[in-house]
């Protein structure tokens, strides 16, 4: 079982948004360019990249999404405190 993953995401505070965005990514709208301009996370600049990070670091409904949706396939929303993100799982170890 995983431990620790890599992701990206994008933060915005409403779920019609998020389901734009998700749309776009899937037809092919490069994740980074989406982060930077739509994402209200520090992390937009860096495309959205979170790093790598240990499971249970982050919310209970992130955590759950990182540590089970398909590798390099953009996933939402899903729904915390923050908001609305959109997340991209690019690796797990």
């Amino acid at each position: 079982m995983a431990k620790t993953a890599c992701a990206l995401h994008i933060l915005v505070d409403n779920e019609k948004l998020a389901e734009e965005l998700l749309a776009k990514l899937k037809r092919g709208v490069s994740f980074d360019t989406l982060a930077r301009k739509y994402s209200s996370c520090p992390s937009k600049r860096n495309g959205g990249s979170l790093g790598e990070f240990n499971k249970g670091t982050m919310v209970a409904a992130f955590d759950k999404a990182v540590f089970s949706i398909p590798l390099l396939k953009p996933y939402g929303p899903v729904k915390t405190q923050f908001g609305y993100h959109i997340i991209k799982v690019l690796y797990r170890n």
